[in-house]
């Protein structure tokens, strides 16, 4: 009889409580690319680190051989690769080579990371619709 209450009260403590998917932290990364046509030479990566239960994505982007200083960042989606995506959020300033920063992603905006439909996109004065581009792809999950 007690193992019989126990179990009752068990099942109507968890029907009280409302199911919330569990927190990730997913690692990715995405080698630079040209893309809109783009001759210059580009090389670099990004590695990212999505935390859902913090809601961001830290990045740190290296990135070579573009035609001149970075004038503004961004992180596009949802998209395959070679498909242009809407700005799911600009990266901030200062724009150099080699950079770290934090985004804040909204659950429908981590989704789209998640499924490996986004991608970092610089952009120069001489291709001001974007230079490089890093499909983002997940490589890990905890």
């Amino acid at each position: 009889m007690l193992s019989r209450l126990f179990s009752t009260i068990l099942i109507a403590s968890f029907a009280a409580v409302p199911f919330y998917a569990s927190a990730e932290t997913v690692q990715l990364f995405g080698p630079f690319k040209t893309e809109h046509n783009a001759t210059t030479p580009v090389s670099g990566s990004v590695f990212a680190t999505l935390d859902t239960d913090q809601n961001t994505l830290m990045y740190n982007i290296k990135a070579e051989g573009l035609s001149g200083p970075i004038t503004t960042a961004h992180l596009h989606g949802p998209a395959e690769a070679n498909i242009d995506g809407k700005v799911i959020s600009p990266l901030p300033g200062p724009f150099r080579r080699h950079m770290d920063g934090t985004v804040h992603l909204t659950p429908d905006q981590q989704k789209i990371v998640i499924s490996g439909k986004s991608y970092i996109n610089l952009h120069t004065s001489r291709y001001t619709t974007g230079e490089a581009r890093a499909q983002l792809t997940p490589i890990s999950t905890k």
